[in-house]
């Protein structure tokens, strides 16, 4: 993998070779943290966030009990980014976080994987991947459909008020 600037989010990880399918591209790691930390690590980083920073989120669920906090400068897999129509996916093999190619990979595509984030908070992570499939943001493949029906309800509620249909005849 090269790293280099990325239009999805500033910097991001390039293939320097062809991979092909069902390669595992590059592990995820970091210090292993349990729940109740990394939702503090979290709210540390929104406040981060509301006060102008770039906070960027490196905690990777693990399992149940454990996430990966993945900071560190020697995970370089945290450059990895989002996209809608990524060509990896993320597998947890043994206990560790996988990046796995999902499709054959051409030497200096930039890599990418769904992030999964939940619907809940889908205001704080645009995204910028420029797929077509691409809801806007960050959420995972089995919510986008919700996101979508969301955005098309403002959208028209939006529309409403700034064009109200007259009632007088």
């Amino acid at each position: 993998m090269l790293a280099g600037d990325s239009v999805i989010h500033g910097r991001g990880l390039y293939a320097r070779c062809e991979i092909p399918d069902g390669t595992k591209v590059i592990e995820y790691v970091g210090e292993k943290i349990t729940k109740a930390e990394a939702l503090r690590r979290e709210e540390r980083r929104r406040a981060a966030q509301k006060r102008g920073d770039d906070a960027g989120v490196w905690i990777f669920e693990l399992n149940a009990r454990h996430d990966v906090d993945g900071r560190s400068s020697r995970n370089t897999a945290r450059l990895m980014n989002h996209s809608c129509q990524p060509n990896c996916r993320a597998e947890i093999i043994r206990g560790r976080i996988w990046l796995v190619a999902k499709r054959d990979i051409a030497a200096g595509e930039e890599l990418s994987f769904d992030y999964g984030y939940a619907l809940e908070h889908w205001e704080l992570h645009p995204c910028r991947c420029g797929s077509a499939r691409c809801a806007g943001y960050i959420v995972g493949a089995a919510q986008r459909w919700r996101l979508r029906r969301k955005l098309r309800g403002q959208r028209r509620t939006q529309s409403k008020i700034e064009n109200p249909k007259s009632k007088i005849r």
